[in-house]
């Protein structure tokens, strides 16, 4: 069971034990999760008794809202396509204190929500990663897993290392986290938006482990390993350069001067033992990369200024944010 805040201890008794408990919501997002979603309301009703749940229906084509809607969930649509654009329409629509996100696969362990709660509330935790821990080989595909472990480096070697398996699809967040987290991905790469977006702002953060079992019979990953893995490369070079323009921007012009410089080593070697530039095109090339090069690294410069700017207000807009509704 969670632990929960003593507010009656706190303040002499005045409040009530209504008031006391933290209103806490499960958002499932789901498209074409018939075979599973029954269990997975069922399980996180008997793990959190006091969540309400919410399932959102992203146009399943196979009763996947009725089934929800039977076994106790509160359903809700979003009708445009993408898992991002669902868990946008779930953080601006849903008000609470914690919140449980949950791919409705059936493949996450719903009492592991228990321990990421209490981290929350307890100790004012805003974003808790539930890494997977496989239970059986076809639960998790090979090429999921290299991708993943791929992806995750990249993430941790310019943001953080604060998680080992950024693209977990269960997470349990503050309301401070969801009400000022910028969602724009559309698709699976709002993990990666999620966990870069805590690891930028230094929020407080934790890992707990779960198992992670295989998809039941019938049901099917909507995860394509090579478009979305790259829809996830490409957003995740977009965020280093708007979040680290100064890294990513004299990384290239460093290149450049490099390769200028690699380029031009013969043309000046010529030069010194005839006085003669025979190869123009190359001394040309080469004075243009070194430029380009430069120009680069300043931009960086000044990108870096802008940024720490739009950092500051994010920060504020975070801090503007009550932990509690």
């Amino acid at each position: 069971m969670v632990a929960l805040y003593d507010v009656n201890r706190s303040s002499g008794g005045r409040k009530t034990a209504q008031q006391a408990q933290p209103r806490v919501a499960v958002l499932v997002p789901c498209y074409n999760e018939a075979t599973t979603i029954a269990s997975v309301v069922t399980d996180f009703r008997l793990a959190l008794p006091q969540a309400t749940i919410y399932v959102y229906d992203n146009n399943s084509k196979d009763g996947t809202a009725e089934i929800a809607r039977e076994a106790g969930a509160v359903v809700r649509s979003e009708t445009r396509q993408g898992k991002g654009q669902v868990v946008r329409r779930m953080f601006a629509d849903i008000d609470a204190d914690v919140y449980v996100l949950v791919d409705g696969d059936d493949t996450y362990a719903a009492p592991a929500a228990a321990q990421a709660i209490d981290s929350v509330l307890a100790e004012g935790v805003d974003f808790v990663n539930i890494a997977r821990v496989s239970t059986a080989v076809e639960a998790y595909r090979p090429g999921h897993r290299l991708g993943n472990v791929m992806l995750t480096e990249m993430v941790r070697m310019f943001f953080g290392r604060q998680t080992s398996d950024m693209l977990s699809g269960y997470k349990v967040l503050s309301r401070r986290f969801v009400k000022s987290f910028p969602a724009m991905s559309s698709g699976f790469e709002t993990e990666t938006e999620l966990t870069v977006h805590a690891l930028e702002m230094r929020m407080p953060m934790a890992e707990i482990s779960a198992p992670y079992k295989e998809r039941p019979p019938g049901s099917v990953s909507k995860l394509n390993t090579f478009r979305d893995g790259w829809r996830i490369l490409m957003l995740i070079a977009r965020l280093i350069k708007d979040e680290r323009p100064l890294k990513f921007f004299s990384t290239i012009g460093l290149v450049l001067v490099a390769l200028a410089i690699g380029i031009s080593i013969p043309v000046v070697i010529t030069w010194l033992e005839t006085g003669l530039v025979p190869r123009l095109p190359t001394a040309v090339l080469s004075v243009g990369m070194v430029i380009t090069g430069f120009l680069s690294i300043f931009t960086g410069l000044i990108l870096d200024v802008v940024t720490k700017s739009r950092q500051e207000m994010k920060r504020m807009a975070y801090l503007a944010i009550s932990p509690k509704g």
